[in-house]
């Protein structure tokens, strides 16, 4: 006669039998129901089941598998071997690649590959409960005894938290990892993704592509690196519409900057999606085998504490749940603090641009023709420290219209303008109209491009298109540009696939096809909707769609992105984010909604390329010998240049760069979606400590901190182009669509930042001319931005006044009429403050009082005379 016993204690159901029929344990919540069977092996998870919409849906494939790595000695770091499908052994990268080989070979050694140690896996023996209604399970083998914790998060109905500890009962090397919770079949995944690296809807079996470029799922179960991860979750999607996540606590991963130094490369967390034995599962390991923590004496303890979160919902709703509730992302605004403001750092990096010395501006004569440059400090092919490039052309014909430069108008223009028209190959043939080279090299007379003899042709959209396309914005009438812009948009038509794809690059010798082995999965076709829009040709239009609809199928809907710097071998970068900004002035163009359904898609997969980990604190650091606190170097709400497995912020950490800001702010816009918003303000805002104090320029990498520009003069324009891009979307945001300015195009390579200032825009109804002048405004501190605009017809002039704080603003703000309009003294009659329509009487027209909202907007309307 068999006898049960029940017990039912909160939400944990204790079935024991008397008879040895299996036990049975369950936890439940209004969420989730998990059910334990103790069998021959163990503990084994029977059931998993979520609320969805109060019908509950199974999780297949359950199985509560613990798995432990040990290894008596620590593991080498020799690279494993690679084989093509014939069995020879495959180079990659070739050897010209030096910065991104060492990083490679690295991720080729045992731990990261998942062969290091001995995997032990095993079910618990053993299970109690507690009064609270969680469970502990113990298993115990020969290496070591293992206890985890098991229980429901209240605020987060659908997290369970999880604390595992280690006791080893033999010396040597110990990783844990989180036990499977289910395993997923691969026709059952609809998205997997770990933030940093990896992000698709398929199993990619091609190793180098998958590992390498981030194109795919590896079929091997890789284990990541923290340093590159941007958020700490890796997640899988099913098809049945269930998406489960593991996120390991805060504090359990490395701290880029622990004391006094960098230590961005230090291994505490190892990612993967896959367990040991290669099944699909969202998995961490902590520590990691062989790394710092790792080491234990027999008796000494380690802990690993986590959370499975599984939701009835996509990979972008964990994935957001991760980085605001448990990385608690939106907080860190409430922690910045602002030294210098975004606008006076314009006004200051002006100087710096005018002056020849600081920004190392150079005129060469090229083939009769005077052209003029920045100096370029860093590598490129057949180099000999002698390259010059300019960078954002839109920025400099915008900041010299709106400050109304001379020195930059006379200087700077005409000889940048020289240098595009030169850079463009005129001889007749396969290459003619395309970019000769990004770079020119003043000892051998020559343009080059930056990693090797090859043209791309999105080097044509970048350095003939875009530059030409913004130049052309402020001189329409300039027919020579007109043309050298038809000849490069032919060109770009003529490379195009039948399908709309192009091929990454030709050599530059045979004109054959070079890095077959990738495609080109970049916003080339930008270049074409440019050439519509300036030139009108209809068939350009039709093309530039063609293109963007291979794109979105074989990029955007699988996840697969390629990148645009050649020292990294053109893994996968910023060239994303100006995918998503591309597509969105497409669908600007055409109104058809599936391109901007693929530009809100393609954003959302760009915000994995933006740091939310570790989360930023008040603790006091020492960083080249000044005391910071951590929040000021925090790498969180920075993007990378490149990350996954090859990508510099492997060496460097992310970038100070924030192109995307002004795109995050649009994106927030369309969708009302906060991480955009916060992410913006995130990158941009309270970022003093990467920023010159001698020339308001912010260094490029993060473990630069404050250098400045480096070798990199040019950056300088850039940060002119994605700060104003930043602030004119925060005034067209916060006045609700009645102040806007129309924008140009995406500049080349880091992002997609717009340029400004070409047209006049509206301020409540009044055409106005963006205006920016030094001293002008007096009382700016530094959390008050502004532009200003003007309406010489109407003669007023508007002050859009951004409180970037948190924090209510309260200041008086003075004007210099002398500084406004150069040679001429404004003489004010009376100003208004407008404000969602309405008009309030200043009753000044001097001393103006401020009191801005926590990221509110102000804007005063000065009516003068001359």
């Amino acid at each position: 006669m068999r006898k049960t016993v029940f017990t039912l204690i909160g939400c944990l159901l204790v079935v024991l039998s008397v008879t040895g029929q299996p036990a049975v344990v369950t936890m439940n919540n209004s969420a989730l129901r998990l059910s334990w069977k103790n069998g021959a092996a163990g503990w084994q998870l029977a059931h998993i089941a979520v609320n969805r919409q109060q019908r509950w849906q199974s999780l297949p494939h359950a199985s509560g598998e613990y798995t432990l790595l040990y290894s008596a000695t620590k593991p080498d770091n020799k690279p494993l071997s690679l084989y093509d499908k014939s069995g020879k052994p495959l180079v990659f990268p070739e050897p010209q690649y030096r910065y991104i080989i060492p990083v490679w070979e690295s991720a080729l050694s045992p731990v990261p590959m998942n062969t290091a140690g001995t995997a032990l896996h095993f079910y618990p023996a053993a299970v109690t409960k507690a009064a609270d209604g969680s469970l502990s399970f113990t298993g115990e083998n020969s290496t070591a005894i293992v206890t985890a914790r098991w229980g429901f998060d209240a605020a987060f109905p659908g997290d369970i938290c999880v604390t595992m500890l280690l006791r080893a009962k033999a010396t040597g090397y110990y990783s844990l990892a989180t036990p499977t919770l289910a395993t997923m079949e691969e026709q059952d995944l609809q998205w997997a993704g770990i933030p940093g690296y990896f992000q698709s809807n398929h199993i990619e079996k091609d190793f180098i592509k998958a590992y390498a470029y981030m194109q795919g799922i590896p079929d091997k179960p890789v284990i990541v690196r923290e340093r590159t991860a941007t958020t700490l979750a890796p997640f899988i999607s099913t098809r049945g519409q269930l998406t489960l996540a593991v996120i390991p606590a805060p504090g359990t991963a490395r701290d880029p900057w622990e004391k006094d130094q960098r230590s961005n490369s230090n291994w505490q967390l190892g990612l993967s999606l896959m367990n040991r034995k290669a099944a699909l599962t969202p998995t961490a390991y902590h520590p990691v085998l062989g790394e710092k923590g790792s080491y234990l004496q027999k008796g000494d303890t380690v802990s690993f504490v986590f959370r499975y979160s599984l939701q009835p919902a996509d990979w972008y709703t964990v994935y957001k749940h991760a980085v605001n509730d448990i990385y608690r992302f939106p907080g860190f605004l409430s922690l910045k603090k602002t030294k210098q403001s975004l606008t006076s750092r314009i006004l200051r990096m002006h100087h710096y641009l005018v002056d020849d010395s600081t920004s190392m501006w150079k005129v060469e004569n090229y083939k009769g023709v005077n052209i003029g440059a920045q100096a370029y400090l860093g590598g490129v092919y057949g180099a000999e420290k002698d390259a010059f490039k300019n960078s954002d052309y839109g920025a400099m014909w915008m900041l010299a219209n709106i400050t109304q430069d001379s020195v930059l108008q006379r200087t700077r223009l005409p000889y940048a303008r020289n240098f595009k028209l030169m850079q463009q190959e005129q001889q007749p043939g396969f290459f003619q109209g395309a970019a000769a080279g990004q770079y020119y090299l003043s000892k051998s007379r020559r343009f080059t491009e930056e990693w090797g003899p090859y043209v791309e042709p999105i080097g044509t959209t970048y350095y003939m298109m875009m530059d030409i396309g913004n130049v052309l914005l402020f001189n329409p009438h300039d027919t020579t540009l007109q043309r050298a812009l038809r000849t490069a948009a032919d060109r770009l038509l003529a490379w195009m696939g039948p399908d709309g794809n192009w091929a990454v690059a030709y050599d530059h010798a045979s004109g054959k096809p070079m890095f077959t082995e990738v495609e080109d999965l970049r916003p080339t076709f930008y270049g074409l909707l440019i050439a519509y829009k300036m030139l009108g040709d209809k068939k350009y239009l039709y093309a530039a769609k063609k293109g963007a609809d291979w794109y979105i199928a074989n990029a955007t809907e699988k996840g697969c992105f390629l990148g645009v710097c050649g020292d990294a071998r053109f893994v996968p970068d910023f060239a994303t984010g100006q995918s998503a900004g591309a597509l969105l002035e497409l669908y600007e163009t055409t109104k058809e909604a599936r391109y901007r359904a693929a530009a809100i898609q393609t954003a959302k997969l760009y915000t994995t390329s933006v740091y939310t980990q570790p989360v930023p604190s008040v603790e006091k650091k020492l960083v080249n010998g000044r005391q910071r606190e951590d929040w000021e170097i925090s790498q969180a709400g920075l993007s990378f240049e490149h990350g996954g497995i090859m990508g510099s912020a492997n060496h460097r950490g992310p970038i100070a760069l924030a192109s995307h800001a002004g795109l995050f702010v649009r994106m927030f816009g369309l969708t009302r979606d906060s991480l955009f918003l916060n992410m913006a303000r995130a990158a941009a805002l309270g970022r003093d400590a990467f920023v010159d104090s001698a020339t308001s320029v912010a260094s490029y990498y993060w473990d630069a901190m404050n250098k400045g520009a480096g070798p990199y003069p040019h950056h300088a324009w850039w940060q002119v182009g994605w700060i104003t891009d930043y602030l004119l979307s925060e005034i067209q945001l916060r006045a609700a669509g009645n102040v806007t300015f129309p924008h140009g195009f995406i500049t080349p390579k880091v992002g997609p930042h717009q340029t400004y200032g070409f047209a006049p825009g509206k301020v409540y109804g009044t055409t106005a001319d963006l205006l920016l002048r030094e001293d002008m405004l007096q009382g700016a501190g530094p959390y008050l931005d502004y532009y200003c605009a003007i309406s010489r017809k109407e003669k007023k002039l508007f002050l859009l006044l951004l409180n970037n704080s948190h924090l209510p603003l309260k200041d008086t703000l003075r004007v210099n009429y002398d500084k406004v309009l150069p040679g001429k003294l404004l003489r004010p009659k009376n100003a208004v403050y407008l404000h969602k329509g309405t008009q309030q009487a200043a009753n000044v027209i001097q001393a103006f009082p401020l009191a801005i909202a926590p990221y509110g907007l102000s804007i005063i309307a000065i009516n003068y005379e001359l």
